[in-house]
């Protein structure tokens, strides 16, 4: 058996422990295990430069792989792209775990890089990454509740939208999404946080970005279980596309204080 294998038959194990040795009961164990989705695009997936904080499991955080198995989260927590890395997941799943010492997080990554919100519909399919991401959401979803309760949707997507045509029509098929996903999973008052896109200064927005930016205010303005999380101050890599990792983890941390912040 070579020693990649090795480590992620280690890591599952691992991972068994953690989920099965947090609680006296079935039920109990399942309702302190929250769960929460992480769509949308490559901001969400993370391009952020790994470092050894990324590599470092907590005992009380799991992510699903792409197998379906919960592993300890540790970075790269997406699989949607080659280059996927520090996330904003991790973070944001720590502030939750550090407040409240009865519960564990699991964390469902889905993010697909490049997707338009487009193909977060029933039957779409993004060709960057060969897959039908909603769809895909959907059966994550499910195979993670056979083990916790979820609690939430953490959504950053609006990049590829950013464009004349998708971004007159990008609020209407939000709220959609935002409607899909609550009927579908029998949860509608499921909270749904949503990052502001990065405004970076070396990338000024379009007139397009700034309608996309419009809708996610809008949106979480109007929903009163929707959130808006703010990427002020958040610096880029050198593609000036995707946050650096020092950002994610700040950020996963915004969308923490405003999960939390809905729940008051």
């Amino acid at each position: 058996m070579n020693l990649a294998r090795t480590s992620s038959i280690a890591s599952i194990a691992l991972a068994a422990i953690l989920l099965n040795g947090c609680a006296n009961s079935e039920s109990a164990k399942k309702e302190s295990f929250h769960l929460f989705l992480l769509a949308g695009q490559s901001n969400m997936a993370g391009r952020g430069i790994i470092e050894e904080i990324d590599r470092t499991a907590h005992p009380r955080i799991l992510a699903l792989n792409s197998e379906g198995q919960w592993v300890p989260a540790v970075a790269p927590i997406h699989f949607d792209k080659k280059v996927a890395g520090v996330g904003l997941g991790k973070s944001f799943a720590r502030s939750l775990v550090e407040a409240d010492p009865d519960i564990r997080i699991g964390l469902i990554p889905a993010a697909c890089g490049g997707s338009p919100i487009s193909s977060w519909e029933p039957g779409g399919y993004h060709d960057q990454t060969k897959s039908h991401p909603y769809d895909d959401a959907i059966k994550r979803v499910r195979l993670a509740l056979e083990e916790g309760v979820l609690k939430g949707i953490l959504w950053h997507q609006g990049e590829s939208d950013s464009k004349p045509e998708a971004a007159r029509v990008y609020q209407e098929k939000l709220v959609g999404l935002i409607a899909r996903f609550r009927e579908e999973l029998d949860a509608p008052e499921l909270p749904f946080i949503i990052g502001q896109l990065g405004r970076f200064p070396e990338r000024p927005w379009n007139e397009s970005r700034e309608r996309v930016n419009a809708a996610h205010i809008d949106v979480t303005n109007s929903d009163e279980n929707a959130g808006f999380v703010s990427s002020a101050g958040l610096t880029p890599k050198s593609d000036n596309t995707h946050f650096d990792s020092k950002s994610l983890r700040i950020f996963g941390k915004r969308y923490a204080d405003a999960y939390r912040h809905l729940l008051d």
